[in-house]
């Protein structure tokens, strides 16, 4: 057995670290994204899985292209045009 303590975090302590509403949270959970555990009415996360969540959920430089995708596309038509 671990003799590493788990650290607990209730779903509002879990809501604030990540930033997000608790509805959010819940959603995070149900969807499977985010790993929680029920004891009887109670609804606990592990300190060390948010913050894995936190650290897995890094955006990588160049991965949102696909939200601007018009600027690129102006950004190249101004290039092409000072050649």
């Amino acid at each position: 057995m671990s003799s590493v303590e788990i650290q607990w975090m209730s779903t509002g302590e879990a809501a604030r670290r990540l930033g997000v509403t608790v509805r959010t949270l819940y959603r995070l959970i149900d969807e499977g994204e985010l790993p929680a555990y029920k004891f009887g009415r109670v609804i606990r996360l592990q300190e060390n899985e948010v913050d894995a969540f936190i650290s897995q959920s890094r955006i990588e430089p160049g991965k949102l292209q696909h939200l601007y995708p018009d600027a690129r596309r102006e950004l190249s038509e101004i290039e092409h045009s000072l050649r």
